[in-house]
């Protein structure tokens, strides 16, 4: 008999998407929000996947922000309080949706193996209003955040090929590791949590942004 058994951490699907001009609150914005499964493998290079593209690297894309990842377990749960909602893969804007992970099991600093590539957990994604837009909700975007359930960045240490169905396998973790919900909790609702700061400060893996932002904000309440 064949062994059928999954990847306990696998690709659902791999997404990309160009920067488009949509029409928001009766004006034109350039977003690439919209991301469309692919089905062949593609090649993730430092920045981004081949076929991909951000439309204000200001705020998106970069190294610390190359692989926007989203978990496929979430996608039930958004069903559930959005049943009017069409929410096929690629709907939160994410790279990635992946299998058998969520915001409270992956940890920054987490380096993973995907397909022929390598990459590490960088930070959360926190969402801004293009979200909105391809919600159809201004409201969305703070529903989004408050839940918890907001997904997470990658770093691209090795560039390779990735395809739908591909394992994520755990590399490396941090002595010192923070879940990416727990940065998530600390930024939105427990900001007076100063030794969940610290411990979020410990890692040597968190971008400079993340860093200067939990230090101011652990100077004012200390």
């Amino acid at each position: 008999m064949e062994n059928d058994t999954k990847p306990a951490m696998s690709v659902v699907s791999v997404n990309v998407g160009r920067p488009r001009e949509v029409l928001w609150h009766g004006k034109m914005v350039l977003t690439s929000i919209y991301k469309y499964p692919v089905e062949e493998p593609i090649l993730l290079k430092p920045d981004n996947f081949v076929g991909d593209q951000q439309a204000d690297l200001t705020v998106h894309g970069g190294p610390d922000k190359a692989v926007y990842v989203y978990p496929a377990g979430y996608y039930d749960e958004w069903r559930r309080e959005l049943p009017d909602m069409d929410l096929p893969w690629g709907m939160f804007g994410e790279n990635l949706t992946m299998a058998g992970v969520s915001d409270t099991t992956v940890y920054i600093g987490d380096r993973y193996r995907i397909g022929s590539a390598e990459v590490v957990v960088t930070q959360p994604r926190l969402p801004c209003y293009k979200l909105g837009l391809r919600f159809g909700r201004d409201t969305f975007v703070k529903q989004f955040l408050q839940s918890g359930r907001t997904g997470f960045y990658f770093r691209v240490i090795r560039s390779g090929e990735i395809a739908a169905g591909d394992a994520m396998t755990l590399l490396a973790r941090e002595t010192h590791g923070i879940a990416v919900a727990d940065i998530v909790r600390l930024y939105a609702r427990d900001r007076f949590d100063e030794e969940g700061m610290r411990r979020a400060l410990s890692s040597p893996s968190l971008p400079d942004g993340w860093r200067e932002w939990f230090q101011e904000r652990l100077d004012r309440v200390s």
